[in-house]
């Protein structure tokens, strides 16, 4: 189990270092070009804190495993990620991106897999 923990926790640190780091480093209106049209909705500076908090959650995932420090904050570093997508999951209903919701529900149900896996099942 904590080898499939490891992994999940892997890719889902993939998924948001890129999608947090294509936020941080492409200013807003290329996103919107890009397809992300839910930046509109949102201020430059929201963006950035959107994507900042991505990739401060990736680490999250697995730097305190990693190292042994802090390791309880793998499991809330996913519970953040989590209420991210749930966050990512309400703009893009409301803006009928319905194939968007699907990723942030895959992405939710990964991470609270982290949640529960890290807390109750294989804990550090």
């Amino acid at each position: 189990m904590d080898v499939v923990l490891w992994i999940v926790a892997g890719v889902l640190a993939l998924a948001f270092v890129a999608a947090g780091g294509m936020k941080l480093a492409q200013p807003k209106e290329k996103l919107s070009a890009s397809g992300m049209g839910w930046v509109d909705d949102f201020s430059a500076g929201a963006v950035k804190g959107i994507g900042l908090l991505e990739v401060l959650g990736a680490v999250g995932l697995v730097l305190p495993g990693l190292t042994g420090v802090a390791p309880v904050l793998v499991p809330l570093a996913a519970l953040g990620l989590a209420l991210t997508m749930v966050g990512a999951a309400v703009v893009h209903l409301r803006r009928g991106e319905q194939q968007m919701v699907v990723v942030n529900a895959v992405l939710l149900v990964l991470a609270l897999v982290v949640v529960v896996g890290r807390f109750w099942v294989e804990p550090f």
